[in-house]
Protein backbone atom coordinates (compact mmCIF):
# COMPACT_ATOMS: atom_id res chain seq x y z
CA UNK A 1 0.00 0.00 0.00
CA UNK A 2 0.74 3.39 -0.08
CA UNK A 3 2.54 5.12 2.45
CA UNK A 4 4.96 8.03 3.31
CA UNK A 5 8.60 7.12 3.79
CA UNK A 6 9.56 9.07 6.34
CA UNK A 7 7.49 11.61 8.98
CA UNK A 8 8.69 14.02 11.61
CA UNK A 9 5.59 12.97 14.19
CA UNK A 10 4.26 9.87 14.16
CA UNK A 11 0.95 10.56 14.77
CA UNK A 12 -1.12 13.75 13.63
CA UNK A 13 -4.20 15.46 14.78
CA UNK A 14 -7.20 14.61 12.44
CA UNK A 15 -7.71 18.37 11.45
CA UNK A 16 -10.36 19.96 9.43
CA UNK A 17 -11.22 20.60 5.75
CA UNK A 18 -14.25 22.46 5.57
CA UNK A 19 -13.20 24.78 2.61
CA UNK A 20 -12.93 24.49 -1.17
CA UNK A 21 -9.33 23.02 -2.87
CA UNK A 22 -7.03 25.92 -4.10
CA UNK A 23 -4.24 24.05 -5.15
CA UNK A 24 -4.10 20.70 -7.57
CA UNK A 25 -8.07 21.58 -9.10
CA UNK A 26 -6.62 22.31 -12.35
CA UNK A 27 -5.99 19.19 -14.94
CA UNK A 28 -2.38 19.72 -15.53
CA UNK A 29 -0.81 16.71 -17.36
CA UNK A 30 -3.30 14.86 -18.87
CA UNK A 31 -6.72 15.90 -20.57
CA UNK A 32 -9.10 14.31 -18.86
CA UNK A 33 -9.26 14.63 -14.41
CA UNK A 34 -11.36 12.90 -12.06
CA UNK A 35 -12.27 15.52 -9.61
CA UNK A 36 -14.33 15.63 -6.19
CA UNK A 37 -17.24 17.29 -5.33
CA UNK A 38 -16.93 16.66 -1.55
CA UNK A 39 -14.71 16.49 0.98
CA UNK A 40 -13.50 13.29 2.49
CA UNK A 41 -10.69 10.90 3.46
CA UNK A 42 -9.47 8.72 0.87
CA UNK A 43 -7.84 5.08 2.23
CA UNK A 44 -4.29 4.05 0.45
CA UNK A 45 -6.50 1.01 -0.50
CA UNK A 46 -9.17 2.77 -2.07
CA UNK A 47 -5.97 4.47 -4.24
CA UNK A 48 -4.78 1.16 -5.09
CA UNK A 49 -8.00 0.28 -6.49
CA UNK A 50 -8.24 2.97 -8.31
CA UNK A 51 -4.36 2.72 -10.04
CA UNK A 52 -5.10 -1.24 -10.77
CA UNK A 53 -7.80 0.12 -12.17
CA UNK A 54 -5.85 2.47 -14.22
CA UNK A 55 -3.39 0.67 -15.12
CA UNK A 56 -5.68 -2.15 -16.84
CA UNK A 57 -7.85 0.08 -18.88
CA UNK A 58 -4.55 1.77 -20.32
CA UNK A 59 -2.01 -0.60 -20.50
CA UNK A 60 -1.23 0.10 -24.14
CA UNK A 61 -3.19 3.15 -25.35
CA UNK A 62 -3.07 5.73 -22.70
CA UNK A 63 -1.25 7.20 -19.74
CA UNK A 64 -2.05 8.14 -15.90
CA UNK A 65 -1.30 10.30 -13.15
CA UNK A 66 -2.49 10.10 -9.39
CA UNK A 67 -2.80 13.58 -8.00
CA UNK A 68 -3.45 12.26 -4.59
CA UNK A 69 -1.10 10.83 -2.04
CA UNK A 70 -1.97 9.13 1.69
CA UNK A 71 0.53 11.37 3.60
CA UNK A 72 -1.86 11.23 7.39
CA UNK A 73 -1.63 8.62 9.32
CA UNK A 74 -5.05 7.36 10.77
CA UNK A 75 -4.92 5.42 14.28
CA UNK A 76 -6.89 2.83 15.99
CA UNK A 77 -7.39 1.12 18.86
CA UNK A 78 -7.55 -2.33 19.55
CA UNK A 79 -10.89 -3.79 20.29
CA UNK A 80 -11.84 -3.15 24.32
CA UNK A 81 -10.02 -1.20 25.64
CA UNK A 82 -10.68 1.73 27.90
CA UNK A 83 -10.37 5.07 27.55
CA UNK A 84 -7.71 7.15 28.96
CA UNK A 85 -5.08 4.51 27.49
CA UNK A 86 -3.78 6.89 25.04
CA UNK A 87 -3.81 7.47 21.17
CA UNK A 88 -3.81 4.26 19.12
CA UNK A 89 -1.44 2.51 16.90
CA UNK A 90 -1.63 3.77 13.04
CA UNK A 91 -3.79 1.54 11.11
CA UNK A 92 -3.34 3.13 8.09
CA UNK A 93 -2.96 6.17 6.16
CA UNK A 94 -5.41 8.22 3.95
CA UNK A 95 -5.19 11.52 1.87
CA UNK A 96 -7.26 14.48 2.59
CA UNK A 97 -9.08 15.28 -0.58
CA UNK A 98 -11.38 18.66 -0.43
CA UNK A 99 -13.79 19.63 -2.65
CA UNK A 100 -12.70 20.30 -6.26
CA UNK A 101 -9.89 18.27 -6.17
CA UNK A 102 -8.13 16.22 -9.30
CA UNK A 103 -7.57 13.14 -8.23
CA UNK A 104 -6.59 11.19 -11.24
CA UNK A 105 -5.83 12.56 -14.57
CA UNK A 106 -5.50 10.39 -18.39
CA UNK A 107 -4.58 10.98 -21.43
CA UNK A 108 -4.37 9.30 -24.88
CA UNK A 109 -7.61 7.74 -24.81
CA UNK A 110 -10.88 8.67 -26.26
CA UNK A 111 -13.67 11.05 -24.77
CA UNK A 112 -16.09 8.50 -24.32
CA UNK A 113 -13.17 5.56 -23.28
CA UNK A 114 -11.71 8.28 -20.55
CA UNK A 115 -15.58 8.73 -19.22
CA UNK A 116 -16.01 5.29 -19.33
CA UNK A 117 -12.38 4.61 -17.41
CA UNK A 118 -13.20 7.43 -14.64
CA UNK A 119 -16.76 6.10 -13.91
CA UNK A 120 -15.73 2.97 -13.34
CA UNK A 121 -12.83 4.27 -10.77
CA UNK A 122 -15.16 6.78 -8.92
CA UNK A 123 -17.62 3.39 -7.63
CA UNK A 124 -14.10 2.10 -6.11
CA UNK A 125 -14.56 6.24 -3.83
CA UNK A 126 -16.18 7.11 -0.98
CA UNK A 127 -16.87 10.97 -2.36
CA UNK A 128 -18.95 12.07 -5.53
CA UNK A 129 -16.72 12.63 -8.28
CA UNK A 130 -17.45 14.41 -12.02
CA UNK A 131 -15.23 13.87 -14.80
CA UNK A 132 -13.81 16.94 -16.90
CA UNK A 133 -12.37 17.30 -20.17
CA UNK A 134 -9.02 19.95 -20.26
CA UNK A 135 -9.82 21.41 -23.79
CA UNK A 136 -14.01 21.55 -23.05
CA UNK A 137 -13.97 23.26 -19.94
Amino acid sequence: MLAPKKRKHRKEFRGTYCRLATSGNEVNFGRFGLISQKAAWITDRQIEACRVILSRETRKIGRYWLRIFPHKPYTKKPLEVGMGTGKGDISHYVATVLPGTVMFELDGVSPSEASRILKKISHKLPVKTTVIDKNNE
